[in-house]
């Protein structure tokens, strides 16, 4: 036992086989799981007779495979003899083919050659087809134009037969002149003839227009009218029935307006407000107006339907030449609306010139001429300058404007005949107070009057001259009046008087009484010129818070200045001449160095002076008299005005007269003796 005994080489290899064998591995395991089902006792026998166990278990499972494949094997059998009788008939067909090729061969090549021919039969059909719709009518559009009651069928058949026309045009550019100018020969007598039978209908449609006041157009007879403006010569034709018997209409409905009135006497006739200038014309205006906007819109919808509205593409192909002529389709529809309103103008015209020659007051006749003035604008709006009715009207607001301004002239002309009167008080005339509020009555008229959107407000100045201008003229010549009454008179008093009292006096009170004779006939100036600023300041006062009467206020301000210059320089004269200082002014002014000294002329003596001066002193400082303060002048601030404006006169003359005293050159010994009063003391005692 101490030694080993040494293996055989093949059991040597075979225990290595074994023990190098994985007991681990996926297969072994499976192949003992399987085992273990049927080796049940470990026995010396039973692994003696292991292999001859596996091999029956072995051959158990595959005489079980073979049973139960066995059907699967008959219906494979069965597949296969359908297939092998398959593959005979196949042969069979493809034999039964390969005879009938053969034989059909020429067959074939026939139904190739037919189906070819049919291709282009086909094409050829179409090629037809097309022609006979572009160039040809069908028996149903034949009959639409001729036969058939006009309808929408009539319009699509129109429309079919000016394509043709029109395709026709085409054709003659290609080499088939000859039936191009066929066709066109046979579509133009088509043509022809539908359009003098749509004329005729859309006449006799016309002519039912006129027997209702609000007629109603049909979309058919739109359709027509849309037609016939291919044929302008038919449209005309239809336009003139429109224009007759829609003027015929509308003189009836004016004259039952006027004398019947409505419905049941509702609205009241027109006539019966004939007493009320301003509301009859305005209801005949009014009712023409409304008159024309009808009219108007019955033949825009009537000739010129596509102003107002389209009615699908048969309408619009007919549209095409109205819009590329608009300029005269508009002046066809004015035709039609003058026309239509040339009836009216006659009777209209008779009442508003019965109107004006009934002598309305001058009020009235400025409204009326306002109210025409308006509807003329208006109307021009809607119907055109160059037509009967616009012609009418502008004619009787030139005549209403002349018999406005007839009255003023009438009344202007009776106040000049009759001028009044300067009061005592030196106050406006009543006839002045009057034309200034007739004036303010026609500006707030003037204000509140319609203007049409394409108009403007007539001019207002015509009005205020044709008013106020003889006014201003009675004024003056009442101012002339009274001036020369009032020199009359003083030359009367001045040749009765005597030379009582011309007793001994003093220089000072011989001077003034020398200048007293001169200065009445001053002072009735002064009051005149006085009573003319008065009217003219009654006339600009209530004038200056309205625009339309600014450039009249302007003048008017630029007459008050001027009397108001005039009669500050007559005041300023008259003090002067009282003084004695007046002929003596204009040798101060004059006086210069080279001429001779001032103190060696008689006139500018200082004997002579200082007498004058001593009265003028007596004048300012209000010793023996005052200056004037012409209480009678109405308007405060105009009466200020003018004291001022003698002051200041006053002082730069005796500012004159104080600087040729003061001046060397002039001679005087003792200037400051002779002029007590500085020319800066005079202006404060004057208040400057």
């Amino acid at each position: 036992m101490g030694t080993m005994t040494a293996l055989a080489p093949g059991l040597s290899r075979k225990l290595k086989k074994v023990l190098e064998t994985r007991t681990d591995s996926p297969d072994l395991l499976a192949s003992l799981n399987t085992l273990s089902t049927f080796y049940t006792e470990n026995t010396t026998p039973a692994r003696r007779n292991l292999r001859s166990t596996i091999e029956k278990r072995s051959l158990s499972i595959n005489h079980d495979f073979l049973l139960a494949s066995d059907a699967a094997q008959q219906a494979l059998d069965r597949v296969e003899e359908e297939v092998n009788s398959l593959a005979e008939c196949c042969d069979k067909i493809a034999k039964s083919l390969s005879n009938c090729n053969a034989t059909t061969g020429d067959i074939i090549t026939t139904t190739e050659r037919l189906k070819q021919e049919l291709e282009v039969t086909t094409q050829r059909q179409e090629i037809a087809s097309c022609f006979l719709r572009d160039y040809q009518l069908s028996n149903e559009e034949i009959n639409a134009l001729r036969e058939e009651e006009l309808n929408e069928n009539f319009f699509k058949a129109l429309s079919h037969v000016q394509t043709i026309h029109a395709n026709c045009k085409v054709l003659l550019r290609t080499h088939h002149q000859r039936a191009g100018l066929e066709l066109m020969d046979m579509m133009a007598v088509y043509q022809e003839g539908a359009y003098e039978r749509l004329c005729r209908w859309v006449q006799t449609e016309c002519r039912r227009l006129g027997d209702t006041d609000n007629p109603e157009v049909s979309e058919l007879l739109k359709m027509a009218v849309r037609c016939l403006k291919e044929r302008p010569v038919l449209f005309k034709y239809c336009a003139e029935e429109v224009a007759n018997m829609r003027h015929n209409a509308l003189f009836r409905r004016f004259i039952s307006a006027l004398t019947r009135g409505g419905p049941g006497g509702m609205p009241r006739p027109i006539e019966v407000h004939a007493h009320d200038p301003l509301r009859y014309v305005g209801d005949m205006l009014g009712w023409l107006h409304q008159a024309l906007a009808s009219e108007r819109e019955l033949v825009f919808v009537l000739l010129d339907p596509d102003a107002v509205v389209n009615t699908g593409p048969t309408a619009r192909r007919f549209s095409t030449s109205s819009e590329s002529n608009e300029e005269k389709s508009e002046g066809d529809l004015t035709f039609v609306l003058d026309r239509i309103f040339e009836g009216v103008c006659r009777p209209f015209k008779v009442r508003v010139e019965q109107v004006l020659q009934s002598q309305p007051n001058l009020i009235i006749s400025y409204k009326l001429s306002n109210t025409l003035e308006f509807y003329s604008y208006t109307v021009s709006d809607l119907l055109g300058r160059e037509t009967a009715l616009c012609n009418t009207l502008w004619g009787l607001k030139d005549a209403a404007q002349k018999t406005f301004f007839d009255i003023l002239k009438v009344r202007g002309e009776k106040l000049l005949r009759y001028p009044p009167l300067v009061a005592v008080d030196l106050s406006p005339p009543p006839a002045l107070s009057e034309g200034v509020s007739l004036l303010l009555e026609l500006i707030q008229i003037h204000d509140t009057m319609m203007v049409p959107a394409s108009g403007i407000k007539p001019a207002f100045d015509p009005v205020i001259s044709a008013l106020l201008d003889p006014i201003i003229q009675i004024c003056e010549l009442a101012m002339e009046a009274h001036k020369s009454k009032g020199s009359i008179e003083s030359s009367r008093r001045n040749r009765t008087k005597t030379d009582v009292g011309q007793s001994r006096r003093s220089s000072v009170d011989a001077i003034l009484a020398s200048s007293s004779q001169v200065f009445p006939s001053k002072n009735n100036e002064t009051t005149s010129k006085i009573f003319i600023i008065n009217c003219l300041c009654a006339i600009q006062q209530p004038l200056l818070r309205h625009d339309v009467a600014s450039e009249y206020v302007k003048k008017l301000g630029t007459m008050i200045d001027n009397h108001m210059l005039s009669l500050v320089e007559k005041e300023v004269e008259a003090i002067l001449t009282r003084c004695g200082l007046s002929n003596k002014m204009s040798l101060f002014k004059n006086s210069t160095a080279d001429s001779p000294p001032l103190a060696d002329m008689e006139d500018t003596s200082p004997e002579s002076l200082s007498e004058s001066l001593k009265a003028f002193f007596g004048l300012i400082l209000g010793s023996d008299s005052s200056l004037p303060e012409f209480e009678q002048m109405n308007l405060p601030g105009l009466r200020s005005e003018a004291c001022a404006q003698v002051a200041t006169s006053l002082a730069e003359a005796y500012d004159v007269i104080y600087k040729a005293i003061m001046d060397p050159s002039n001679g005087y010994a003792d200037p400051k003796s002779l002029a007590r009063h500085p020319a800066d003391q005079i202006r404060t005692i004057l208040g400057i």
